[in-house]
């Protein structure tokens, strides 16, 4: 059976790669943004971490520098 492989705009969560190349915003950059243990935008799959995009979107909206 083949996967379909979704695009990244279709995704409700990215990893920090996607996250990267959806959003412009280079990977140390989330990295450094994420590693709060309660960020509102990250959820932990084990020690992988992925960003909830569209709550990284509202975030994103609502400030003026990163």
């Amino acid at each position: 059976m083949l996967k379909e492989k979704l695009s990244i705009c279709d995704k409700a969560y990215l990893t920090l790669e996607e996250a990267a190349e959806y959003f412009n915003i280079g990977i140390n950059k989330l990295r450094e943004m994420t590693n709060n243990k309660n960020c509102p935008y990250v959820i932990w799959n084990g020690t992988k971490r992925l960003i909830k995009r569209r709550k990284f979107e509202a975030y994103l909206d609502n400030v003026f520098t990163i």
